[in-house]
């Protein structure tokens, strides 16, 4: 029984291997008391390092599904994981400083993102309706709790309790949703639905299924903060800590359009006639909403919620394509939004003034006198959120676009070209504020020596994508391919 349980677990070592740490963490965090939160938090970050050598050495092959057909793995797997599991540990690196200085270092954040990564990494490779929601389940129960993680504070608390209310709201129709499909398809697992939605001809699909698809979508949507299912974004970004916030718009913005992403395509691939109008239609409000909400904001978290909204709707772009090349250009751009997110909230997390953290627009005046390196990393990331070329931004869209062009979609991509350019506008508000206003108050001089790592290494990506884009293309065309033919 023992040797033979080991080969059929090795798909899912790397989810294994992060439970089993989570709890080791949790209770060395309880016995060692005073001063685990630095303790546990790199414990963790090397859990998450490990986790993904595991991805890389037992992921990458198309293996059969296992736990009765729940958990698959695969290239495209891999792809998301990787990126899931670097962005969180590159949050907790990043939290460290500001849990310290804001006195809320508690061993617990670390251990709750490890449980939250773990539901990230079983959503990517779910592959029954089931499982899917045990993982959304997993990720999103921590994730309420991080929110609220300053329990002094009210607008943390606040920030909480918005994020679970209507994050119960969105799993409540992802359940619906999921409970109508079953009852037309008779099975949730993702490769009987794709066999029954595959021999239904020229008569469509129940109407039922077709509702019941919506509210996954819903659900999903929710997920991702695509509208009109972002009212939680705003303001759960400007209440959570900082560090929480970077986390949100990192790891499970990238597990979330990976799930939605699978989900389109393995068992509901045969109805995108019935998906693709209610995607497109999601994806256009996105990004509209983003580009023009974001140009009032006054508080760089809640530009950065907003901006986040917008990014989804690219992203929305390369889903409603529902070709190879939509895929892989989702894949991209996630990779590049990962990047690009990661370098902006190091920024963010090194604005002080007199040791107090700031969040306000008008604090980065004068930024470029004060902070020259760290003025011009942020120049790096909002040109490449604005989609400037040759930044990595710019390629991102580039792919979604040319998907969407390549499925016919001439009118979504032509919004999405005319909402990037509106959407210039607000990054290049906070260039000129950088480079061209005078600070009333410039900010601390010192920065972290992780933020700065931090910085150079995300800015160099971003700079210098075009350079050798070729090995993550073509690794993304490899995820695309191998999800299109499963």
């Amino acid at each position: 029984m023992g040797a033979t349980s080991i080969p059929v677990m090795a798909p899912a070592a790397a989810e294994i291997f992060l439970a089993i740490a989570g709890m080791i963490l949790l209770m060395a965090g309880v016995f060692r008391k005073s001063g685990s939160m630095a303790v546990v938090s790199w414990g963790a970050v090397v859990a998450l390092i490990l986790a993904a050598v595991l991805v890389l050495t037992h992921g990458g092959t198309s293996a059969e599904p296992v736990f009765f057909g729940m958990f698959s793995t695969g290239p495209f797997a891999q792809f998301a994981k990787l990126l899931v599991l670097a962005g969180s540990a590159i949050a907790i690196v990043m939290s460290l400083d500001y849990m310290k200085r804001e006195g809320i270092d508690r061993f617990e954040f670390p251990v709750l993102v490890v449980l939250a990564t773990l539901g990230m990494m079983m959503m990517v490779s779910a592959n029954d309706l089931i499982g899917l929601y045990v993982g959304l389940e997993l990720q999103s129960l921590s994730l309420y709790v991080i929110a609220s993680i300053r329990r002094d504070s009210l607008r943390s608390t606040e920030a909480g309790l918005k994020y679970f209310v209507l994050g119960a709201i969105s799993s409540g129709m992802l359940l619906y949703g999921s409970s109508m499909i079953y009852g037309f398809a008779g099975t949730t697992d993702f490769n009987g639905l794709a066999q029954v939605f595959s021999k239904l001809g020229d008569s469509g699909p129940a109407v039922g299924v077709i509702i019941g698809l919506v509210f996954v979508i819903s659900g999903l949507a929710f997920k991702v903060s695509a509208v009109p299912f972002h009212m939680w974004t705003p303001d759960v970004y400007e209440g959570s800590p900082t560090p929480v916030t970077a986390l949100f718009a990192i790891a499970p913005k990238v597990a979330a359009v990976a799930l939605l992403l699978r989900v389109m395509i393995e068992p509901f691939g045969d109805l995108i006639a019935q998906w693709q109008q209610v995607i497109v239609l999601i994806s256009i409000f996105s990004m509209v909403l983003g580009a023009f909400a974001a140009m009032v904001q006054t508080s760089i978290k809640r530009l950065m919620a907003y901006s986040s909204i917008g990014h989804m709707g690219f992203l929305l772009v390369g889903i409603a394509a529902g070709n190879e090349s939509g895929v892989s250009g989702v894949l991209i751009y996630l990779f590049v939004y990962l990047f690009m997110n990661v370098g902006t909230f190091a920024c963010i997390l090194s604005m002080r003034q007199q040791g107090r953290y700031v969040e306000g627009i008008g604090d980065l005046s004068g930024l470029s006198k004060t902070h020259p390196m760290m003025a011009f990393a942020l120049l790096i990331f909002l040109f490449s959120m604005a989609g400037i070329p040759p930044l990595a931004g710019f390629f991102g869209k580039w792919y979604v676009f040319m998907a969407a062009i390549e499925s016919g979609l001439y009118a979504l991509a032509i919004i999405g070209v005319l909402a990037s350019v509106v959407g210039a506008f607000y990054y290049l508000r906070i260039i000129k504020i950088m480079y061209f206003d005078e600070a009333d108050e410039p900010l601390d001089a010192e920065i972290g020596g992780e933020m700065r790592v931090v910085m150079l290494v995300t800015a160099a990506v971003t700079l210098l994508f075009f350079v050798l884009p070729a090995p993550i293309v073509a690794t993304a065309r490899a995820a695309a391919s191998a999800l299109m033919g499963g």
